[in-house]
C-alpha cells in the first residue's frame, strides 16, 4: 500500500495523523493541507469501520492507534457507528480552499459527512 511520507520520521508521522484523525472525529472537519487531509481520510474511515463492527477487538484496535483517548473511541462507538450503519464507506469529502500565504501549501477542510 503506498502512503505519504509528509517528511516526517515514522513515529512522528504516525502521531500527527493519530491527533488529526481525533480533531476530525471529535469536532466534524479539520483544515490542513491536501497531502495530509488524504493520508488522514484513510484513518478516520478505518475506525468508523471498526465502530460499526463493534467487537472488543476493533474497539482494542481503535484505542491503541488514537493513544487510548477513550473519549473519541466512546464517540466512534456510539455516536458515529450507528449514523453511518447503512453507508459503505466514503465518510470523509475534502473540500478545496484557498493556498496557505507562507508556503502556498493548498489548504483543505476534510470533513465528516
Amino acid at each position: 500500500m503506498a502512503y505519504r511520507k509528509l517528511g516526517r520520521e515514522s513515529r512522528i508521522r504516525r502521531s500527527i495523523l493519530a491527533g488529526i484523525t481525533k480533531d476530525v472525529i471529535n469536532h466534524g472537519y479539520v483544515v490542513t493541507t491536501e497531502a495530509r487531509a488524504k493520508e488522514v481520510r484513510k484513518f478516520v474511515d478505518k475506525m468508523i469501520t471498526y465502530g460499526k463492527k463493534g467487537t472488543l477487538v476493533s474497539r482494542r484496535q481503535a484505542l491503541a492507534f488514537l493513544h487510548n483517548d477513550k473519549g473519541v473511541v466512546n464517540k466512534i462507538f456510539n455516536e458515529l457507528a450507528p449514523k453511518y450503519k447503512d453507508r459503505n464507506g466514503g465518510y470523509t469529502r475534502i473540500i478545496k480552499l484557498k493556498e496557505r500565504i507562507g508556503d502556498d501549501a493548498l489548504m483543505v477542510r476534510l470533513e465528516l459527512i
